[in-house]
């Protein structure tokens, strides 16, 4: 199980502490929201935002982005130092398209389902992926309440994933916490993706140690 903050809740006039606390706390891997105002009502993180995430820390850097046309932007974020980029089937026409862009590019690749949006319309791409991120929330904004129904998807999954021997990570992004995210881990996914409750709180050491120990 692999915990992976979202840098979206972090405090962005400090964000240096809150990176400090994560690495003291031995974590990899950091979730890098982007979001262009047209895809999702909200507007997030920068290709040099991430450019100085790269050069200031070893991170693993989860690139999601929640934008129109990521075939336009892809090239940037993987140029600024994404690790993995992960764009919504929803968001173009061009979906294969795209996930060629970013493996080309020689980035992992991600593929993102929002939660009105059915696995039928991924099936065919899973082959091409390293990771499935399971939208628990619909996107755009922190904070918001865990999608129950979403388990059910996990669950589906995971059991396309053994049928076809798939090896991609199965990702969770909304509403995690210490509840929501072990029906996650029941369900069958590895990654969970939680912003406010991890940094929100007086303590992210203490956030951090409460989904740990779901493991």
């Amino acid at each position: 199980m692999i915990i992976e903050p979202s840098l979206l809740s972090a405090n962005l006039l400090n964000v240096k502490h809150d990176l400090n606390i994560l690495l003291n706390e031995q974590i990899k891997r950091v979730h890098v929201d982007i979001m262009d105002g047209n895809f999702v009502p909200n507007l997030a993180f920068t290709p040099e935002f991430v450019k100085q995430l790269d050069e200031s820390t070893n991170l693993f850097l989860d690139c999601h982005l929640m934008v129109k046309d990521p075939e336009k932007w892809v090239s940037f974020f993987a140029n600024s130092g994404a690790d993995l980029i992960t764009v919504h089937v929803e968001s173009t026409p061009h979906i294969h398209r795209v996930l060629q862009q970013i493996k080309e590019l020689g980035k992992k690749v991600g593929i993102a389902v929002n939660p009105g949006t059915s696995l039928q319309a991924i099936l065919w791409l899973l082959p091409l992926v390293d990771q499935v991120l399971i939208m628990t929330v619909n996107p755009g904004f922190g904070g918001q309440k865990f999608i129950f129904e979403m388990t059910d998807k996990i669950v589906e999954l995971t059991q396309l994933k053994k049928r076809f021997n798939y090896d991609f990570d199965i990702e969770v992004d909304g509403g995690i916490n210490d509840k929501t995210g072990k029906s996650c881990l029941d369900a069958g996914a590895n990654i969970l993706v939680a912003g406010s409750y991890i940094f929100s709180a007086r303590n992210i050491t203490e956030q951090i140690n409460k989904l740990r120990v779901l493991n």
